[in-house]
């Protein structure tokens, strides 16, 4: 557990523990949608709930604040924070959350593009290199450090088949700012459980503007 992820948890403690059930019940709901979570015996169960946890964190507005977790924190009064925790803050607020394409993998260094902005970025000594696959497509949080970056637990990778699918939308969504990029990466996690979930079907009938199956 990296440091990052220390104080991620402190916050959560705060925000998603017994006091917040009703909070954290809601937002499951909307996340998980009508896809069963699953047990914890299954070998999805951890990642799927860093998923969740990524975005109840850095993405949801909480429903008594208006704000997510992170930007909330400091509102908390059982929350006090040492100066280097506020320094880590400054950094987990500057993350940055797309679509990345897996590009290659040198001594640890991982080098990807950011989807949305065509920009190449290099993860250095990474601890995370096992898992990509080539051209592969997938939803990541980076934070910023100093001239490197460090992922967040809660990838969500993206079969293959459905890159088509997911470039088009892209353009879609440059070509319109109103859009917002967050609610669309949502929605391909609901379709990636979905994929999981009816494993007899062919990715193009989950991956689809006209997929009946997110509403099942």
């Amino acid at each position: 557990m990296n440091e990052f992820e220390k104080l991620i948890g402190k916050i959560l403690q705060q925000f998603a523990g017994e006091t917040m059930k009703d909070e954290l019940a809601m937002a499951k709901k909307k996340f998980f949608g009508n896809v069963a979570i699953l047990e914890e015996s299954s070998e999805q169960f951890e990642m799927r709930m860093a998923q969740f946890y990524d975005w109840y964190f850095f993405t949801r507005p909480l429903s008594g604040y208006g704000q997510t977790p992170l930007q909330s924190c400091f509102m908390a009064r059982e929350l006090r924070f040492t100066d280097q925790e506020k320094h880590l803050l400054e950094s987990l607020k500057k993350n940055i959350h797309s679509l990345f394409q897996f590009i290659k993998i040198k001594d640890q260094d991982i080098t990807i593009k950011d989807l949305f902005k065509g920009q190449k970025l290099v993860v250095k000594k990474s601890p995370w290199i096992y898992g990509f696959e080539a051209d592969e497509f997938f939803e990541a949080r980076l934070i910023p450090v100093g001239e490197t970056y460090v992922f967040t637990r809660g990838l969500c990778f993206h079969p293959q088949s459905a890159s088509a699918y997911i470039l088009t939308e892209i353009k879609s969504h440059k070509k319109d700012p109103d859009m917002n990029p967050a609610d669309f990466i949502l929605r391909l996690i609901k379709m990636r459980y979905k994929f999981e979930q009816y494993k007899h079907l062919q990715p193009d009938m989950i991956y689809s503007n006209d997929s009946k199956l997110l509403t099942r």
